[in-house]
């Protein structure tokens, strides 16, 4: 370790393969492969009991899978003990020791480790710097924000050097302004540090702008990993399309080629071409389309759908607005609000122009 902060710790690679975790009838992961690289911040997201948590500490040691193995690096480490893994934890509660200072809590994995005390203060001193609690050293728990409580937990996670750190929801119990300022402070020390990181979370927004990738888990599998721009832009599923961000979902029918990579369809309110991104879904179609990527039209002449204004939301910068597609189908459109610029009547026709890049695909049945 380097006598200042930014050096780069060491660090592993995990391979996650086929691991199963079954509790008796239940299957909580069902036959996880991932293969997360040295320095990465691997987010694992997904609702409550999709096994985002029970893969979490798999890999920690806490719970011993039904199969399929966990390595660091090479080494398979399925024998190990948690302490004996080298892994940092992040605990959504903060379980720290309430009778210790700031410093004392830090440094207690690295007394247990019987260091001398002199590389402790080095190492103390290092991780009160880099999670800007230098100023707070001496000061007990009960006398910090909830904001510097998770620093310390940060800081007593990752002084110990660990090849991975694991964090389960570590910012839950924090206040909104408090878990936004937070997010950014991990990934700049996530990235400052380059220590392997998974970290565990239901909040996709919180997934989105901290991972380098993403695993979308639902019912004990994975949906999709990528990273977040093709998470968000490029959904795999049609979970994934409805879970991650907002989409309008529209029953479509194929009406034929239109040109290389594109389909012609037919939905509520007119038609579209889009841009296949795969193979073309068997079965019944459904098209998706974010709100961002509409733009209103005059209803002349075009491709597009042709809808009536049925309600305007003035969100300040934002404006969103929904339309009346006919036959129960109301589509939500999001745009920027321009000083000058006047808003449509509420009763006012419309044509919906999407790009057809913008268009995903989905068979609703394989939902």
């Amino acid at each position: 370790m380097r006598d200042r902060p930014g050096f780069q710790m060491a660090s592993t690679s995990v391979r996650i393969d086929a691991v199963t975790k079954r509790y008796g009838d239940s299957v909580a992961v069902d036959g996880v492969s991932l293969d997360i690289a040295k320095g990465e911040f691997f987010t694992l997201l997904g609702s409550s009991g999709c096994g985002k948590t029970t893969l979490l500490r798999i890999v920690a040691g806490f719970l011993k899978q039904t199969g399929g193995r966990v390595l660091f690096g090479e080494t398979c480490i399925d024998d190990l003990a948690p302490q004996h893994r080298n892994t940092g934890m992040v605990f959504q509660s903060y379980a720290i020791f309430p009778h210790l200072s700031v410093v004392d809590n830090i440094a207690y994995g690295l007394r247990a480790r019987g260091l001398k005390a002199a590389v402790i203060k080095q190492k103390v001193d290092t991780y009160l710097e880099l999670t800007r609690l230098s100023h707070l050293g001496h000061r007990k728990p009960r006398e910090l924000s909830g904001g510097q409580q998770q620093r310390v937990v940060l800081a007593r996670a990752m002084v110990i050097e660990p090849d991975v750190l694991l964090m389960d929801e570590p910012l839950s119990n924090l206040d909104t302004e408090m878990r936004m300022h937070l997010r950014t402070e991990i990934r700049a020390l996530q990235r400052k540090i380059g220590v392997t990181t998974i970290y565990v979370t239901h909040d996709q927004e919180e997934a989105l702008l901290m991972s380098d990738r993403i695993a979308v888990m639902r019912g004990g599998r994975l949906e999709q990993v990528a990273s977040p721009h093709d998470i968000y832009n490029k959904p795999g599923t049609r979970f994934v399309a409805s879970f991650i961000g907002e989409n309008n979902f529209l029953p479509a029918v194929h009406r034929g080629e239109a040109g290389p990579g594109h389909v012609r369809l037919e939905l509520p309110g007119g038609q579209f071409t889009a841009k296949l991104r795969g193979d073309l879904p068997s079965g019944t179609l459904e098209a998706a389309f974010r709100p961002q990527d509409i733009e209103l039209r005059s209803p002349d002449g075009g491709d597009g759908l042709i809808g009536t204004l049925a309600d305007i939301q003035f969100l300040g910068g934002t404006v969103r607005y929904a339309i009346d597609l006919g036959g129960g189908h109301l589509v939500q459109v999001a745009g920027s609000n321009r000083s000058g610029v006047a808003l449509p009547a509420i009763g006012s026709r419309h044509r919906l122009d999407v790009s057809p890049a913008a268009i995903a695909l989905f068979n609703p049945e394989a939902a």
